[in-house]
């Protein structure tokens, strides 16, 4: 789950507080390294267990409805929107989830936890996407997962509410929400109608490859960083070195460290991944700058014969 782009933003937010701690070893930084990027993969799992927590809410609300019911000798006609929350086929997966299980036995709930997951439950009932889906009457696995994908990306993508709650719990989520949606998304995709309770949740990383890669890529950027910013210092434009945003100086540092260390990342990837972080972490014109400056190295590395892709 953890991919090369959510790596590179940790590692630019780590560099940054390393050079802001004085007195923080490497070893001690590589460690928070590794925790902040166990934290990311924790969201992932938390985010797939609050479907499971509205999941069981519905199916509280379905009961206390059907026990006043009897209680009052009146029949409800037609459909239970609560009970058919609950009864959602992608849901039920979900709740079984063996992996997601473990995690949930351990997962301990947060105060504010119980009224978000009511107001958010409320939010997704009443809309237009689950009043459709309820009119239709199509309750077919197809149609249930996709409701679940359409709910999640309209009322947990971008909510500004759970963003808040979110930083609130831990500050290492700060900035990993959007990402990890986009992992949550692909989670939901990968669920089949016959998928089991042993269903695998996304790994904490494909490869093995990408964990050496975070390890490396911050060990390399804070080793070269002398080598690399005299790179900088020769090649800034009409700036002198002291006068650059040092966002600006961190992002080129560990951009420079990717490109003089990894040679088989091609340049355009490494380029776009850290000037999408620019845009993001430093001011409006920084992305234009670091392009410049960027390209500039490179091509003194390449004439220079110290370069070779």
């Amino acid at each position: 789950m953890i991919n090369r782009e959510l790596i590179r933003l940790k590692v630019v937010q780590l560099v940054y507080a390393f050079y802001q701690n004085e007195g923080k070893t490497l070893d001690v930084a590589e460690k928070e390294l590794t925790f902040s990027l166990s934290k990311a993969y924790e969201l992932y799992k938390y985010l797939l267990s609050m479907l499971v927590d509205l999941k069981a809410y519905g199916e509280r609300r379905a009961e206390s409805s059907a026990a006043r019911a009897e209680r009052l000798g009146t029949k409800i006609g037609g459909l239970s929107p609560d009970r058919q929350f609950a009864d959602n086929k992608l849901l039920v997966q979900l709740a079984d989830n063996k992996a997601l299980g473990e995690y949930r036995e351990k997962k301990q709930e947060w105060p504010e936890e119980p009224a978000f997951v009511k107001k958010l439950y409320a939010t997704m009932i009443e809309s237009d996407l689950y009043q459709a889906y309820l009119t239709k009457e199509d309750f077919s696995y197809e149609a249930d997962r996709e409701l679940i994908r359409k709910l999640y990306k309209t009322y947990v993508c971008n909510n500004e509410d759970f963003d808040s709650l979110l930083e609130e719990h831990s500050l290492y989520w700060n900035d990993d929400k959007e990402i990890v949606d986009s992992f949550v998304m692909k989670t939901i995709k990968r669920f089949k109608e016959d998928s089991t309770a042993e269903q695998e949740l996304l790994p904490d990383y494909a490869a093995v490859e990408d964990k050496n890669f975070a390890g490396t890529l911050f060990v390399e950027t804070l080793k070269r960083a002398q080598e690399v910013r005299q790179l900088i210092r020769e090649n800034s434009k009409n700036w002198e070195f002291n006068r650059l945003a040092f966002m600006d100086v961190i992002i080129m540092q560990i951009a420079l460290a990717e490109i003089l260390t990894f040679p088989q990342i091609p340049l355009n990837v490494t380029f776009n991944e850290y000037l999408d972080i620019a845009k993001v972490y430093s001011t409006p014109k920084s992305a234009g700058y670091i392009n410049g400056l960027l390209d500039h190295v490179v091509k003194s590395l390449k004439k220079k014969g110290e370069l070779m892709k």
